[in-house]
């Protein structure tokens, strides 16, 4: 494997459950609890990134 192909490989997987509707209030998907923009940007972030998203989804509130 190439170096660009490894920096390209993803690690951290989406949290989706396929529980996909967001709460009207917090405006957090009541599955994953991420954010619609956060979903939406998903597949164009880096680990890092993504693994924050990850790291402050247990302090999320519905």
């Amino acid at each position: 494997m190439s170096a660009s192909t490894s920096s390209m490989t993803r690690r951290v997987m989406s949290p989706c459950i396929g529980i996909c509707k967001l709460d009207q209030k917090s405006g957090l998907c009541i599955g994953c609890k991420r954010t619609i923009e956060e979903i939406g940007r998903w597949a164009m972030l880096d680990d890092p990134a993504r693994q924050t998203i990850i790291d402050q989804l247990p302090t999320r509130k519905l």
